[in-house]
């Protein structure tokens, strides 16, 4: 059974919002926990996967089925994942992720869960630590011997291994890779696993189709548990595992807005739902709350 990638709106006609007025009340009692999706990450140059040019509209991810019962197919992930990483590596926070990093160090939200892979909360000063709902791409995990390595050593090492790989792409997908005819994918050679040898290579990321760790949910579950309400963020929600947490916000009776161009799978359990851009939105909620602690004013500013 191949996993949910889409998700079609009911036809039911959920009440929608341009004003700010709601998610500035609700980041102004503070005690938010913070879901988001990869439409943070869309001014940071990175495509979401649902919009208006979202990557599935040209792109279908990589299943964790076809990874791990392939090696034509890892052999394809790596060569398009290799040349997307610079790209990913070269991406820096927008203002959302700076908005999002001031209302953390100002006190008003209490914790961030990220459905994106790419570290740009990290990356934005977002501390304590941001849970990576669906892992990150800068570590790698050997599904033989569960060895966690850093991407930049799988990055040097794969570099070596093929010094003729001159492949160019256009545009990165949200999980990393890009495009690549099979001419490109076919020279390319990807390398196994240097602490037992042989092992295959997976970058520590949760594939569609796979389920994230346990120990994770947890984590998760306790942050939305600990909560007043709860703030998606430039996420459809198509998938179970960002869904899952707006539902038990919701069925606790906690106060749910979702800012999100477009429908959402979440908007029958939202209190608001604001169709704004995300990083002037987020902005002008930063300066209207007062989020002006020396710290978080220091971490707005690029």
């Amino acid at each position: 059974m191949r996993p949910t990638l889409t998700w079609e709106p009911t036809g039911e006609d959920f009440p929608r919002t341009t004003s700010l007025d709601a998610m500035v009340e609700l980041v102004a009692a503070g005690g938010v926990v913070v879901l988001s999706g990869a439409g943070l990450s869309t001014e940071s140059g990175i495509p979401d996967y649902r919009g208006a040019s979202g990557a599935l509209r040209k792109h279908t991810p990589m299943t964790y089925d076809d990874f791990a019962g392939s090696a034509d197919a890892r052999q394809r992930y790596w060569a398009r994942s290799h040349l997307g990483w610079r790209a990913m590596a070269g991406a820096a926070p927008n203002d959302g992720h700076r908005a999002v990093a001031a209302l953390r160090a100002s006190g008003h939200v209490a914790g961030v869960i990220t459905q994106n892979v790419d570290g740009l909360h990290q990356a934005a000063g977002t501390a304590p630590e941001v849970v990576d709902l669906h892992g990150s791409l800068d570590r790698v995990i050997c599904l033989t011997c569960g060895d966690l390595s850093a991407r930049t050593e799988l990055e040097r090492r794969l570099n070596e291994a093929n010094p003729a790989f001159d492949a160019v792409a256009d545009r990165v997908n949200p999980d990393g890779d890009v495009d690549l005819p099979d001419t490109a994918v076919r020279a390319f050679r990807p390398v196994d696993c240097t602490a037992c040898g042989a092992g295959v290579l997976k970058p520590d990321v949760v594939f569609f189709g796979e389920n994230v760790p346990k120990a994770r949910v947890e984590r998760c579950r306790a942050l939305v548990d600990g909560a007043t309400s709860l703030l998606v963020l430039g996420s459809s929600l198509t998938v179970m595992s960002g869904l899952r947490f707006v539902r038990r916000a919701a069925e606790a009776g906690k106060p749910v807005v979702i800012v999100n161009q477009g429908h959402t799978r979440g908007d029958r359990y939202a209190h608001t739902r604001i169709e704004a851009p995300l990083g002037a939105a987020l902005g002008e909620v930063v300066g209207r709350v007062g989020a002006g602690a020396p710290n978080a004013a220091s971490i707005l500013s690029p």
